[in-house]
């Protein structure tokens, strides 16, 4: 049997021996970064890299990296979907391409890993008016010893890759451990006869907000292979909650069901699914607490939805904080950040927890109160809908709570209000994951520039060397910071950050970059979260006397370049973090 430990091993120790540079995982909440709330997949925070920024590591680089997706929610607790996963990765920044890609893949899997050929498929581009046919890749894999029955060619709903609307992207082939005990004519089906366990993406090209594609300067190559899906292919395990990083606190949970049962096992996995992904968004260095916005909110629903269904089979809700302990004694080897920052991590969930005791029982006395004014005996979709999104009344508990008193539920209503309320916010998302870490263009590059020079004057102007980034969205039109600090700044102190801000502009002074160990970035009084967040390498951006910071987002060529600054907004964004808003006005 292959533990989590030694597959994360084995896979590092197998790329630096082809040459390639272990870098540590990248934050789960992406740094000035706006395509998304959290990091999804171990591309997205080396997106300056594949777009040619140099890597300080080179073109040949390895991790493991930490990856929050939702999409699947509703998936979660099948035996293979979660919203926290690993992603075992390894990059080409312009360096080898198709051939050598596929070639270790194969190697690994069969040689490292001991996985039978006979065991594996795989699927390759079928091409379109966009791409040709994949049949380089196909060749490869040929070459390689897989037969031509066992190679599908599938369209870019399955073989295309891009991290979002626009940004690097290409074709790409995925690997495939077949299960002879499912059914299943190919890789497209889900008869679960294909487990998919490695993806190799290779990026050439460019995507605009037109839809046009370009070549990129570079041929870049970016795989990812799914820590526990692997492990559960390997050990031949049922679900991924069998690895050894989900089982412990499934058993914890089980021991604490009084009736075992089908719903019992879902609600089972849900909560350690969800509460692992807690206690990874509330460890990570740049972590957010529970609120009603962005990363906040999607933490919070993860908290409320895991005591909801820990409640549904008679557990109380503080089983969550024994269960993100035992998640923290699995992991604090590894992701050193959790043992860290243990205590906020439980705290933070106790916190939250509390506080839907409250919501819920005053989602109960809502309830109440809707039956005194009810028509027809039924409850309206509109008001079910509210009992969900105000007070996280699951449409099953309102369904259960209104058969006890006699009464129905509207629940197409239900649904057209659900339907409504995902639609404005998908529209909302659509609007504000405009630009990103793959939009290096003017406008966008300038506020990234002013995001330094904002930070050093918030340190300088309250006095306070500890305020740190807590995330940021950049747009071409404007910035948005996120940083802790415990209170509103006055008007007055307001002014004094433009102040700051545009004094540095007028300096007109060079963007100077330099790369040291993060040692030598830390002594030469560069700002940035120390420890394990770094490789050996770093960059470090000078602005003069007005900022020194690592970082790796693209830059301007002089202060001089940005115009003039202005805040046009100053607000709460969670407990401790402010967010300010700020544009950069023409001259």
């Amino acid at each position: 049997m292959l533990n989590s430990t030694e597959l994360r091993n084995k896979y590092l120790e197998f790329f630096r021996s082809k040459g390639h540079t272990v870098i540590p995982s990248a934050s789960l909440i992406p740094e000035n970064d706006p395509t998304v709330l959290f990091t999804t997949a171990g591309m997205q925070p080396l997106v300056p890299y594949l777009l040619g920024q140099r890597h300080p590591g080179g073109r040949r680089l390895t991790d493991v990296q930490k990856c929050v997706r939702t999409g699947d929610i509703d998936e979660v607790g099948d035996d293979t979907h979660c919203t926290f996963f690993e992603m075992l990765g390894n990059w080409s920044l312009g360096d080898y391409f198709k051939q050598e890609s596929i070639a270790w893949s194969y190697e690994f899997l069969t040689k490292e890993l001991g996985i039978s050929p006979e065991k594996l498929a795989v699927t390759v581009f079928r091409g379109d008016e966009d791409c040709p046919r994949d049949e380089e890749a196909a060749a490869v894999w040929k070459k390689m010893g897989i037969p031509a029955e066992r190679i599908f060619y599938l369209p870019k709903e399955n073989n295309w890759w891009i991290a979002g609307a626009t940004g690097p992207c290409g074709e790409d082939t995925e690997i495939f451990y077949i299960d002879d005990e499912k059914e299943g004519d190919s890789p497209a089906d889900d008869g679960g006869k294909y487990v998919e366990i490695w993806n190799n993406v290779f990026m050439h090209y460019y995507k605009h907000a037109d839809g046009r594609l370009t070549e990129l300067e570079q041929k870049n190559v970016d795989t990812g292979m799914g820590l526990e899906r692997t492990l559960m292919t390997l050990n031949g395990y049922s679900s991924v909650y069998d690895t050894d990083v989900l089982r412990p606190v499934c058993e914890l949970l089980r021991g604490k069901v009084s009736c075992p049962s089908e719903e019992a096992e879902r609600a089972v996995r849900i909560i350690a699914d969800h509460t692992r992904t807690a206690t990874f968004i509330l460890g990570d260095p740049r972590g957010v607490s529970p609120s009603n916005v962005d990363r906040g909110y999607i933490l919070r629903r993860l908290i409320r939805r895991a005591v909801r269904y820990a409640r549904g089979i008679g557990l109380d809700a503080s089983v969550l904080t024994e269960c993100a302990a035992k998640f923290i004694a699995i992991y604090g080897d590894f992701y050193t950040e959790l043992k860290d920052n243990s205590e906020k991590i439980l705290e933070e969930l106790r916190l939250e927890t509390e506080k839907f005791d409250k919501t819920l029982h005053q989602g109960l006395k809502e309830f109440e109160k809707l039956l005194g004014y009810i028509k027809d005996n039924r409850i309206s979709g509109k008001a079910a809908f509210k009992l969900y999104d105000t007070y996280g009344f699951p449409p099953e508990m309102t369904l259960e709570l209104s058969r006890e008193h006699g009464v129905t539920v509207d629940m197409e209503g239900f649904e057209r209000a659900f339907n409504e309320h995902q639609q404005k916010s998908k529209a909302g998302a659509e609007q504000k994951f405009k630009g990103g870490l793959s939009d290096s263009g003017v406008e966008t590059t300038r506020l990234h520039t002013a995001t330094h020079l904002l930070m050093e004057a918030l340190r300088r102007t309250l006095s306070d060397p500890n305020i740190m980034q807590k995330g940021s969205n950049i747009t071409p039109e404007r910035l948005r910071l996120d940083f802790n600090f415990p209170r509103p700044l006055t008007e007055e102190e307001i002014k004094a950050v433009e102040e700051k801000v545009n004094e540095a502009i007028a300096a007109a002074v060079p963007v100077t970059c330099e790369e040291m160990t993060p040692d030598e970035a830390h002594a030469s009084g560069a700002v940035g979260v120390f420890g394990d967040r770094y490789g050996d390498v770093v960059k470090v951006y000078t602005m003069g006397n007005y900022s020194k910071e690592i970082c790796g987002g693209p830059h301007a060529a002089n202060t001089g370049e940005l115009g003039h600054f202005k805040i046009v907004k100053e607000q709460s964004s969670s407990a401790g973090v402010r967010r300010i808003k700020a544009v950069l006005e023409a001259k």
